[in-house]
């Protein structure tokens, strides 16, 4: 059975559950790396794509974006002239209770009878404007860290907005 789709686990909608030690089973999350590039460098300007809507964002939504930024900003910049860092990490585990379908369902399917659900995956719980990625560049570089982030939002459920901390005197 395929992946539900994240509309029904973009919203909160009951209390966290993050206590790994009482659920069996938990998948493990998808994002592999949180920091990208030069991570001691010296750059001109920071910039930071933050969300606009409280709400979870799935393990393999924040996997998606950061593979779709840190791949053109490698491409475009090479593997030193910049920094990618993912600021979240997805503890929220998600729930789901299946359901049986087919000829014969209705005898082998519980129904709601103890109906806690069995671990799917896990989300990062996010409030209006908490920062999800942030990407330090050379001011020569601002566009191309634009576009990044720009690919990165298309990847994450709720929507984003992009904000320059550092280096606004660089902008065109």
């Amino acid at each position: 059975m395929g992946r539900k789709p994240n509309r029904m686990y973009r919203y909160v909608t009951q209390h966290a559950f993050c206590r790994k030690e009482y659920a069996g089973g938990i998948p493990p999350s998808r994002i592999t790396q949180y920091n990208h590039g030069n991570t001691n460098g010296k750059f001109d300007v920071v910039m930071t794509l933050r969300v606009k809507e409280r709400g979870q964002l799935r393990s393999q939504a924040l996997e998606a974006a950061r593979i779709s930024s840190n791949r053109y900003l490698q491409k475009k910049c090479g593997s030193m002239g910049y920094h990618l860092r993912i600021r979240i990490m997805p503890h929220h585990i998600l729930r789901e209770n299946k359901q049986a379908t087919g000829a014969g369902a209705d005898r082998v399917s519980m129904g709601m009878r103890k109906a806690y659900g069995t671990s799917i995956g896990i989300a990062a719980r996010v409030i209006p404007n908490q920062k999800i990625i942030t990407v330090r560049i050379n001011k020569g570089n601002v566009e191309v860290a634009k576009d990044a982030l720009r690919r990165a939002s298309m990847k994450i459920a709720s929507p984003c907005f992009l904000e320059i901390e550092k280096g606004q005197e660089f902008m065109t």
